[in-house]
This record gives structure tokens, sequence and C-alpha cells, in this order.
């Protein structure tokens, strides 16, 4: 039975102390071969209440009012005290031996005897601060289980089954509340989603402010997209803390995505998805803007496992190679290239075999059209091509001038051409060019004839 306590808990000064993170706790269990999973008897009733402070939980029902000598649900500081309490219990042992969420209990080893010893020092634990167990619950050297809503072997993480059937047999929402529900559940399973942030954009849009609610083809698509995207999520692996993380980011017109992995055995393991819709002026950053504001949201998304760790971030957008030198940047790209500052980043060019996160842009299919391709090609003599380091005609000059045939060169042709050509250094002269202009010359008055030299810059022999 869950009461509200309005009143008491607007009065109650709230209690800080923060629950387990579920992300860390899984990384920890996972590749581990034997588990024990041990559940607490009617959690918040084993801790009792201070006699002075039982009348504040007094109720209200038919038959009279009531009041509790045990926690109970409803109140605002129950959940941080049972979990602070159980943390107390097992200070020594969480992290080695165990975790510990709320009342769920794993103990974990690589072996089975070692599993059994370990379980053994839990019992006694619970056995010396009188803490129950629901035998019902309690499943004992298993080589897999559900810690919450996830599921942890030797193979790493995956998304628990049970809620993926659930899932499948879900209708396409028809209100706000349906589709609030439905993108709930997948965003708290986002990080086994790549591109969630890609794919559930349209039925996202659907949630502003007055937005009229119409599920189209776009928003259906998404949907089945989510779907089966659960259904084939991948195996999430823990880190390993002694090798290097790499970051593979991804940027389009609406959002950012990226991928958390190592290599391992030159193979990429994914640790964890994220992915982020672009709002606002966002919307309007340029390329480089938004390639550099995925690596941002990344370092800021994956902060607890990248610092002091080395760190490769993969990107499509080689200049950010070079934006982190640069000191004469937009204002807004200077702040982000310093809070890059603390970690310890490599960029890297995105090969095709290493981009795990493909730009959409990638996958797009061009049908075939019965138009003739264009024709790109652009011949070298109309681009001036320079094929070699001397002039065209430096053999021929050569043989002109002192008879020298180089041993590469065409002696037939190289005397042939000779006989056409005339050297007046520094200029070569074809002959045939002046032929028509001598017979001009001829019968042409003295004027005339000067004039037209004066042109042209006179052939190169005496005309006469």
């Amino acid at each position: 039975m869950c009461i509200h306590y309005r009143k008491l808990n607007a009065a109650t000064r709230k209690d800080h102390f923060p629950l387990s993170f579920i992300n860390e706790m899984l990384e920890r269990l996972a590749n581990h071969s034997f588990f024990c999973y041990l559940d607490g008897y009617s959690g918040y009733h084993q801790i009792p209440i201070h006699p002075d402070d039982q009348s504040k939980t007094t109720f209200t029902c038919p038959y009279g009012t009531f009041a509790y000598r045990r926690m109970s649900f409803g109140l605002c500081n129950a959940p941080v005290s049972f979990q602070h309490c159980m943390m107390a219990i097992f200070s020594d042992l969480i992290e080695n031996i165990m975790e510990v969420f709320m009342d769920d209990f794993s103990v974990y080893g690589k072996t089975i005897d070692g599993c059994l010893e370990n379980l053994e020092k839990v019992l006694q634990r619970c056995k010396e601060v009188d803490l129950v167990l629901n035998w019902e619950k309690c499943h004992f050297v298993v080589r897999e289980g559900i810690v919450p809503g996830h599921k942890v072997s030797e193979r790493g993480i995956e998304v628990d089954r049970a809620k993926i059937e659930v899932i499948e047999q879900l209708p396409p929402p028809t209100n706000i509340k349906a589709l609030r529900s439905f993108l709930g559940h997948d965003g708290f399973n986002r990080r086994f989603i790549k591109n969630f942030s890609f794919i559930a954009q349209p039925l996202s849009s659907l949630l502003a402010k007055d937005t009229p609610v119409v599920f189209d083809d776009a928003c259906l698509e998404a949907f089945h997209t989510l779907k089966k995207a659960l259904v084939t999520a991948p195996i999430i692996q823990p880190p390993d803390w002694n090798a290097p993380f790499e970051i593979m980011c991804d940027a389009n017109d609406y959002a950012v995505g990226v991928v958390l992995g190592q290599s391992k055995d030159r193979k990429h393991h994914a640790i964890s998805y994220a992915s982020k819709t672009l709002t606002g002026p966002q919307l309007n950053y340029s390329t480089t803007e938004k390639e550099l504001l995925a690596v941002v949201f990344a370092i800021d998304k994956f902060r607890s496992y990248l610092v002091g760790a080395k760190v490769i971030i993969y990107t499509e957008h080689a200049a950010l190679k070079y934006l982190l030198t640069k000191k004469d940047a937009k204002p807004q790209l200077i702040r982000w290239v310093l809070l890059l500052q603390e970690f310890d980043i490599e960029i890297r060019d995105k090969k095709g075999v290493e981009n795990s996160v493909a730009d959409h842009l990638s996958r797009m299919q061009f049908e075939e059209t019965s138009s003739l391709p264009i024709d790109d090609y652009m011949r070298d003599d109309t681009l001036l091509k320079v094929t070699t380091s001397q002039p065209w005609y430096a053999d021929l000059v050569n043989y002109i001038v002192k008879g020298y045939i180089p041993k590469e060169a065409d002696k037939r042709k190289l005397v042939h051409d000779s006989r056409f050509y005339l050297w007046d250094d520094p200029y070569l002269y074809n002959e045939s060019q002046w032929t028509g202009l001598i017979a001009l010359l001829v019968v042409m008055s003295d004027c005339q004839r000067d004039q037209v030299l004066r042109w042209t810059g006179g052939p190169p022999m005496d005309w006469r």
C-alpha cells in the first residue's frame, strides 16, 4: 500500500543521497561467468521508524487512523534512505563482489567456487544485520539474469526480451499519451539504438507545443523502425579502462549521433550509443559547427569514461583537425575548443571500414535514368597540361643550332620537322607562316611594306 503524504513530504527536509547509477552497475556486472541474485523481503518495511516520528505517518481510513512503525511507501526520502542503509551494510563488498540497487543484490564471480565464496560473505553479512531475503525471488549460480530492465551475462549487456515482446505487440500511437509512453520506453533503451534521434525525429516533432497530432507515413515508418531496432539491438560491451576509447561522430541537418566504443582484437565493440536533436539556433549552424557540436556533445555525454583516458575521435570532417589549433575562429568555436583541451584527444579522418555511424547521405540510392551520363572528360591540351619540364621544341632547337639528336628521339621525324622551322634567337619561327607574307611584300610599295613590317615585327630573315 502506498500513501501520498503531500503535506508531510512538503515539510520534510530532503535527503540527496544518490541512487546507484544503472549504467555503471551494469558495466561492472557484465563479462562475469556466474551470478547470484538476491531480493530483500518487503524492502522498506525492514527499516524501523523512530518512535517519536511514527505519529507523522498517520493516515485515515473508514476504520480509524493508523500509523506506520516501519518505513512506508509514499515518503519522499524512503528510496534514498533504504539505498543509504544498504550501502552502509555492504560498503566493503560493493564493486568488489556484489552490486546493490535498492532491494536487489547481485553477487558475481568468474568461477563457480568464487561465486559461492562471495555468496557466503553476503549471506553472512545479511545474518549479522538481520536483513531478511525473499527466497522465492532469489536465484543462485546462474549464467545470466535481469538487472533493472537489462539482461546481463558473460556476453555483455542486452535488452530485456520480456519488455521487447510487449513493444512488438504495440499498435501505432493515436494520441499524445500513447506517443509519450512509446518514446519513454524506447528512450530507456536508447543506448542500444544507433541514431535514435535521427529515427525518432518525426515522432518527437509531434510533442512540440501547439502542434497538431498528424500521424503520417513518416511517423509510421519511424515507429516501425524503432520497434525493429529494439528487437535487433546489439550486445553492449563494458569498457576496458586500460585501452583507449573511440568516438565516432555524425551530424546532419537536424540531429547529431555518436558512438562510444573500443577496439579489441581488431574489432570495434560498442559501449553506448547517444544522439541529440538540434534545436533553435543549432539548426542554422554551418557544417563545421555541427560536426564540432557532435564532438562536444559526445565528450559531455561520456565524460565519466573519457577523463584521464586516451580518446580517438573519428569524423568525416577533416577540418576539425586544424580547427583545434586555429586562433582566429568564431568565438563559439573557440569556447568549444577550450572545453576539449581538458581531454587527451586525437582526431582522425573516418575511413569506410571504420564508419560505424554512416552518414545518411552515403546511404541514399538513386534510380537509373535513360539520359546520357555527364561527360566529365577534359582534354589535356585544353587544360594546358604540362607533361615535361622542357618545352616541346627543345629537341628541335638543339638539332637546328647544334645538330644534336637525343637517344630517345625519333631521328627521321626530327630531321623532317626541322626543315619547316627557323631559329632566330630567342624565337623559333615556322617558315610556312611567313611564306605568304614574303610574297605579299614583293608586290607592295615601300611605304606599304614598311607599315606591314612594323605590324608583324618583321620576318626572321632578310626577305629580300
